[in-house]
């Protein structure tokens, strides 16, 4: 394998080995006739980017992977300047057919070198190849804006000329536009921010103690002092990731409406209408996901200057699922002296870097350990078995089951979901699926359904891997490893609550080989048994880490490893 190529789908199984005691039997009933497990396979693949087709002469570094090689034209005049990374896409176009096309059309090579959040562009040839490639994309930025609904709305254009060497001029290019001084926002932004904010009352954040000419105040006089309408909008703010925790946050805080606290719940799917009468109408704590909170931000229907209360609920849940732009926004919008509490059932380093951004000296509660543990009222068991008898295995699993036992499945992939519920329903098996192509109708009753007991199988993605409380789940039924070990610790937290006990199987193929040796802290912490497959697997990924480490090690500027 070329050290430009993907490392592919390499080798992550073990010799075949059964499971200890009391799976032995069940894997072996599962395993269809005439297959045993056997050694994992390679893989690989093959690399190398559109760099390939459309940077001309170029001067490699010598020993770094060719996508990823920075390319420069020998005593060439460039015409210079950057545009946001989101706007290259549409510059280089499929498989670079589009910077082809830009070239011969005008005669020059065009070069670009992609950062984070600009990309810088260099147009090399004559003034007069110059002046015609920087036209011909300054026409294409253009149409990508017009056909984009969301850069319609985009009040500064995405190109900005940010240098023209010694060899350019301003002829050679469009005209300039005026360069944004971002270091200078930087330096002043504190500045900005007390200015925003000057104009608010200081909120005191003592636990309130009631004083005797209060307390002495009729009812009517309350009122009077205190009227709903003229605070603006809500106290509280509640932000959650899934419409599912959302709604169970509602449910808790209507329980206290006889003290006159209004609550609504606002998130994508449901009636905006609706929810936006109940916004305005006056409520003291708001519920929501971040997507349908931005929207009704945006269009003016909900002031989040009154938010004195700001709870975030699975923070780095919803850093996962795309949300951080949409929370961004809405923290602008709410005064930084708040009291913020954060919550999470883990501790990596997403939810510590969350923790200094988004708080103030913040006070840190922790409920036994920091280090990442599974809660102790749930049995683990693991099973390592090749990926293609997960359905007869899961199909015995549920065979075995109790009158009163019941599971939730989690899986991978909401196709995988579907497919495997419509399997087992076919199999005239009652299940419930739960993920984020379902209508929101659907999502309701596949929960309501599971809550109460009219299916015992819920088939779901992580969508229901945080916070859901269901008191009487028995088991949890890992069918697909989960993409780190933190969300792993999340979903066999949905049993074992409430003060009862659970249980987790989790099936494991040599394509999660990675996770091994984390799954194995987590094991050995919970005072859990470690398969001997388990450990060997972690073993032979250690083996194979290293040797690639060794194998990129080796190959410094153009030289073997060993000569160093």
């Amino acid at each position: 394998m070329s050290d430009w190529e993907s490392e592919g789908d390499e080798a992550g199984g073990l010799p075949g080995r059964s499971p200890a005691a009391p799976w032995e039997a069940l894997r072996e009933a599962a395993r269809p006739a005439g297959r045993s497990p056997g050694r994992g396979g390679g893989g690989g693949g093959g690399g190398g980017g559109w760099w390939r087709s459309v940077a001309g002469p170029r001067e490699p570094s010598p020993g770094t992977p060719l996508e990823f090689r920075s390319f420069r034209y020998r005593d060439a005049a460039s015409l210079c300047f950057t545009l946001e990374s989101a706007l290259i896409g549409a510059v280089i176009g499929r498989g670079g057919s589009k910077i082809r096309e830009l070239q011969e059309s005008s005669g020059s090579k065009i070069q670009i070198d992609k950062g984070d959040y600009k990309a810088e562009v260099k147009i090399f040839g004559n003034k007069e190849a110059q002046k015609k490639a920087k036209s011909l994309i300054d026409e294409l930025i253009k149409r990508q804006e017009q056909s984009s609904p969301s850069e319609r709305r985009r009040k500064k254009s995405s190109i900005m000329q940010d240098d023209v060497d010694s060899h350019g001029s301003p002829e050679s290019g469009s005209q300039l536009r005026p360069v944004i001084d971002w270091t200078s926002i930087r330096e002043n932004r504190a500045k900005y921010e007390a200015m925003k904010w000057a104009d608010l009352p200081p909120i005191k954040k003592d636990f309130y103690i009631e004083s005797k000419r209060t307390h002495s105040m009729s009812q009517k006089e309350i009122n009077n002092w205190r009227p709903r309408n003229k605070r603006g909008g809500p106290g509280m703010l509640v932000l959650t990731p899934t419409r599912e925790l959302a709604l169970q946050v509602e449910a808790e805080c209507s329980k206290y409406t006889y003290k006159g606290i209004k609550s609504t719940c606002i998130y994508g799917g449901g009636d905006r209408k609706g929810q936006i009468s109940l916004v305005t109408k006056g409520v003291d704590i708001v519920i929501a996901t971040p997507g349908r909170l931005h929207d009704l931000q945006m269009n003016d229907f909900i002031n989040l200057r009154s938010i004195t209360y700001l709870v975030l609920d699975e923070a780095d849940r919803m850093l996962d699922m795309g949300f951080e732009p949409q929370i961004m926004k809405i923290l602008l919008d709410i005064r930084p002296d708040r009291q913020t509490i954060m919550t999470s059932a883990t501790w990596p380093d997403s939810v510590r870097r969350l923790s200094k951004s988004y708080l103030k000296n913040p006070m840190i509660v922790y409920v036994g350990t920091l280090d990442l543990t599974a809660v102790n009222t749930v049995e683990q068991k693991v099973v390592v078995i090749p990926e293609e008898e997960k359905r007869s295995f899961i199909r015995f699993f549920i065979d075995a089951m109790k009158p009163k036992d019941k599971v939730i499945v989690f899986v991978g992939r909401k196709l995988t979901a579907d497919d495997l519920s419509s399997d087992l329903s076919l199999q005239g098996i009652p299940v419930q699926s739960l993920h984020g192509n379902r209508e929101q109708f659907d999502r309701e009753q596949a929960l309501d359904d599971f809550k109460k007991g009219r299916v015992r199988i819920l088939i779901a993605t992580d969508l229901a891997s945080r916070g859901l409380d269901v008191h009487d789940v028995t088991h949890v039924f890992n069918f697909d490893f989960p993409r780190n070990i933190e969300e792993y610790v999340h979903r066999i937290g949905r049993t074992g609550r409430a003060g009862r006990t659970g249980e987790s199987v989790t099936l494991v193929t040599r394509n999660d080989w990675r996770i091994a040796s984390e799954l194995i802290n987590i094991l050995e912490r919970a005072h859990q048994s470690v398969p001997e497959e388990l450990v060997l697997m972690a073993e032979r990924f250690k083996l194979h880490k290293e040797k690639k480490d060794v194998e990129k090690g080796g190959k410094f500027s153009g030289r073997s490893w060993k000569g160093y």
